[in-house]
This record gives C-alpha cells, structure tokens and sequence, in this order.
C-alpha cells in the first residue's frame, strides 16, 4: 500500500490533533497516526483542568493562548468542548508557600496574567465549603478552567478530516525510515508504507519510544498517576482546588454534571506506563478531598483510574525539530499537556511551517540543559 502526505504525526491525544489542525489550516495534507483509539494515552486519563499558573515565563505565556484558544474553541471547531472559566486556587497553608506564591504572582502579572493573593476571607467566599483550618491565603486566576479533553480532540480531528487529512486508528507506527539523515516515511505493524517530509513524534506515553525509531534518546520517563471521579452532586465549587501539601491533592467539579474529578502527586512516585489502580489511591484521596472539603463525606465514588505522566528532569515540555531534517519532536508533557496542548499544537506547526514560533520557546529545546525546575507542577 502505498500513501502520500505532506506532514505524518503519531500520536491521537492533544498535542498531535491540535498540532495537525493548524498544518491542516496550513494546507498541508496531513496524515496521523494512533495505536489504539484516540484519547488512550494520557489525554484521555486526565482531569480535564485547564490553568495558566506557572513559574516560567515560557510555560505562562503558552497557557495563556491556550485558554484564549479554549474561549473560541466552540467557534472554531464548530463543536462544544464543555469549557468552563471557574479559575484555579492554590491554597496557602504555610508562610513558605504564601510567599512562593507571591514571588510567582509577581512574574505573572508581568506577562499579563489576571492572577491575585487573596486573603482566607475571600478564599472562603469563593469555596465557602472549604475547611479554613490553617489557610494563609490562595493565588487565584479566575480565568483558568476546564473543559472536556474527549470532545476536545474530537473537534481537532473531525477538523483534520474535513481538511482532507486522514487519522488512523489502531494503526502503530513500527518503523521511520531515514535517508541521508532526512525522514522519508514511517511504516505500521500492518506492513503499510506511507511517505511524507516531515515527521512528527507526539506520542505520549510513547513519546521515548518513538524516538528509539530515529535512535534520538529522548530524557523522559513515564509515572503513574490515579485518579477519581464520584457520582454528581449539586454544585458547590467553582474553582480548581489545589494543596500542594505533600499530603494534599487536586480536583473540581465537572460543569456538565456535577462530579467530583481529581488527583494527586505520588510520594514517592511510581515510574513506569503501568495503568492498574489501587485501593490505596482511593482510601488516601477520600481522605485528603474530605479534609479540605469535609461536606464531601457521603459523595461516593463511582470510578477510579490510572495514566501515565510522561516526565522530563525539570518539568517542562520538549517541543523541537532534531538532528534529523524533518523530524520533529512535541512530549514529555508532565501533566500539563491538555492545558498547552492548543497553543503548543499552534506553535509546532509554526515551527514546521516558518522555522520560527511567535512565542519563544528556547525553554522546551530539546538541548536545554534541564537545570530549571518548574516549581507548579
């Protein structure tokens, strides 16, 4: 079998549909590939939180189109993808944090960012279920949000496809084939060829694994990470609800239908792409959801779930082209990648398309010396 494209991309979660939409845009035909459904990888495990909190200048400003993307998202898909700006709190229960918050409130203002301290009064005002033992204050962004990652990526490739592009499903991509140190096409385990220019590795879980295809070490590895969501309730929470305690954890509540959705950070972490779940994750989020929110206690939990964080040493991305021509590389998310997926799908395919990208992002090369950590993570 043989197939023609001007721009191959393997992986179906955000960044590569985003990042196909705007080739696609481009008029370049654009061909892309998943090895199981779309979705499967991370995008589909996560939360669904969408913020522009962050402590790099980079990472803040690409957030920052990302929800300017999600506001007109509707109108530019012609799909609803359930984005909803209930902002995000980062709750301060330590003088250490507060002012770490305020250090990095200082550079988000900078950029342009509608972000603030609040007091513990207004912090219960806005979550007036909110246990206020020990609360110092919260950075709060009232345009940060959420919105639905199926739909989402739904809208991207139905749009790929009205654009003349094509998705493979449960197609994995086995083989890069590389001449004079330029791409010329992939292979899939079902013995089809397909050539195109420029290849884009945006895998996911996948995302080093691929890269072994083109023997590109790329410095990432994979964590597991749980999750819950509990059957609905009536709304009582707006915003995100973030404790980086290191007993603390993460979540909201769905807009559509008032389910409980979250998550926390693993010490000490569990590396690997394993997804099994365990009774542990479920018995210690209960907890932790009900200290900060102790009118959750009879909410029951109807699901539980495992993905995969696909990690870099300093916690942020790699978006770059490579030693080899044509090759491009867009992972190692972190966890952040539905929230940047729009913007970093719209500057890769800048970078394919121009050389260059309208915002700056030296800081997700993939030569960095990974020496500055992202302190939101």
């Amino acid at each position: 079998m043989y197939k023609t494209a001007d721009a191959i991309i393997i992986g179906g979660g955000i960044v590569g549909p985003a990042s196909g939409y705007y080739l696609a845009k481009q008029g370049m035909r654009v061909a892309l590939f998943e090895k199981e459904y779309l979705c499967s990888g991370s995008t589909g495990r996560c939360i669904g939180g969408i913020r522009q909190q962050f402590s790099s200048e980079t990472t803040i400003r690409v957030a920052m189109e990302s929800v300017n993307l999600f506001t007109k998202m509707e109108e530019e898909l012609g799909i609803g993808v359930d984005w909803y700006p209930g902002g995000y709190i980062f709750l301060a229960h330590s003088e250490e944090m507060k002012q770490n918050y305020l250090s990095v409130i200082e550079l988000q203002k900078s950029l342009g960012l509608g972000v603030e301290f609040i007091s513990p009064e207004k912090t219960m005002n806005i979550v007036p279920s909110l246990n206020p033992e020990g609360i110092l204050g919260a950075a709060y962004c009232k345009s940060d949000g959420q919105a639905n990652p199926f739909l989402v990526v739904k809208g991207y490739t139905d749009m790929i496809k009205r654009l003349e592009g094509n998705i493979f499903t449960y197609t994995r991509v086995t083989k890069i084939n590389v001449r004079h140190s330029r791409v010329v096409s992939i292979e899939t385990e079902n013995g089809d060829e397909y050539f195109a220019p420029i290849v884009l590795n945006a895998a996911g879980p996948s995302f080093k694994e691929v890269g072994t295809l083109v023997h590109i070490d790329l410095p990432t590895e994979p964590e597991r990470h749980e999750a819950l969501i509990t059957e609905g309730v009536e709304r009582i929470l707006e915003p995100m609800l973030v404790d980086y305690r290191p007993d603390g954890c993460y979540f909201n509540q769905k807009i559509d239908t008032g389910q409980f959705i979250g998550c926390y950070t693993p010490d000490p972490k569990v590396v690997g792409d394993g997804v099994d779940s365990s009774f542990e994750f479920i018995k210690e989020m209960s907890k932790r959801m009900i200290r900060l929110l102790p009118v959750l206690r009879d909410v029951r939990v109807i699901r539980q779930w495992a993905g995969s964080y696909t990690m870099t040493p300093d916690g942020n991305p790699i978006i770059d082209r490579t030693e080899i021509d044509g090759f491009y590389v867009a992972g190692g998310m972190c966890g952040h990648g539905f929230m940047l997926g729009p913007s970093l799908g719209k500057l890769v395919a800048e970078l394919i398309t121009t050389g260059k990208t309208s915002i700056p992002i030296d800081e997700f090369s993939l030569t960095r010396d990974f020496g500055r950590k992202e302190v939101m993570k």
